[in-house]
């Protein structure tokens, strides 16, 4: 299998720095440019699936690639983002006002543990069962998954290091319709070959500045 996991477009809230959690907002105008310069990107290559996360930022994101692929998007809410509760829809200012002991940068906001966010065990159970469906049903194909910055940041650490994914260091910048890809062996073994790509974009500054000359 080659899995390509996608974080969404650009949304409002993201533009205005507010977490969003589970927490629905729309694309913004350059997420909506981002999603559609992406499709136009990958529409040469195959894909057997297309899934997306429930929330619409990740589906209008999906839209935009299964727009130059003979496939319909799969909701998977399997894959949406990491549950914050109390956090969501706030921005990280606001979160310390409220919650000053998150100011300390050894704190992930995706694991505070705070009551009424998603806990580590539910994460982890949550990417055990992600990865377990995409091994049995999808050995031969190439599947793509729209997803959310701090789940995939999270599902490559679960990748590596199993359950004990949140004990080590979680290095991974995700950006808008960042790619990552991340091939699976017979055995089950992941091998990476890039992580957070985002050759859609650099082409098209590529191609804005050619016109300027």
């Amino acid at each position: 299998m080659n899995l390509y996991l996608i974080r969404h477009g650009q949304s409002v809230a993201n533009d205005g720095g507010i977490i969003q959690g589970h927490k629905e907002f729309p694309l913004s105008e350059a997420g909506q440019k981002q999603a559609s310069l992406l499709g136009e990107f990958l529409a040469s290559q195959s894909f057997d699936y297309i899934y997306s996360s429930h929330l619409m930022r990740a589906q209008k994101t999906a839209a935009a690639i299964s727009a130059h692929q003979p496939l319909d998007v799969i909701k998977w809410e399997e894959i949406c983002e990491i549950g914050l509760g109390p956090l969501e829809g706030k921005t990280r200012q606001e979160i310390y006002l409220q919650f000053p002991e998150l100011k300390d940068e050894s704190k992930s906001i995706l694991t505070t543990g705070i009551a009424g966010t998603e806990t580590v065990k539910e994460i982890t159970d949550r990417c055990h069962s992600v990865l377990e469906q995409l091994l049995s049903g999808h050995k031969r194909h190439n599947v793509i998954l729209v997803s959310h910055g701090g789940f995939i940041s999270i599902f490559l650490m679960y990748l590596m290091y199993g359950d004990e994914w949140h004990k080590a260091h979680r290095p991974f910048v995700i950006s808008n319709t960042g790619v990552s890809k991340i091939e699976f062996l017979d055995n089950g073994k992941p091998v990476f070959h890039y992580i957070n790509s985002d050759a859609h974009l650099l082409l098209a500054n590529m191609q804005r500045e050619s016109e300027l000359y």
